[in-house]
């Protein structure tokens, strides 16, 4: 299959906004109060869990827009 060069760019810019936004959100998360009792509550584990499966999609799906971009630029097709 071959993407575009625009589909390309947003795979990119998606992976690249997963990793602008998550982090900031596990900030927030790990500043509020109900993410601590004694240790991690379930409130947090929740938020971790969705962070870190968020930003594993934005990774994967940041890679396939660099390697399409890739294969766009040198006119390779698989």
């Amino acid at each position: 299959m071959k993407l575009s060069r625009g589909m390309s760019v947003f795979l990119l810019a998606f992976g690249v906004w997963s990793w602008v936004i998550w982090p900031t959100f596990l900030r927030n998360i790990w500043k509020d109060p109900r993410s601590w009792d004694g240790g991690p509550t379930a409130f947090f584990t929740v938020h971790l869990l969705l962070v870190v499966a968020s930003l594993t999609f934005g990774t994967v799906i940041g890679v396939l827009g660099v390697r399409g971009l890739r294969a766009a630029r040198s006119g390779k097709t698989d």
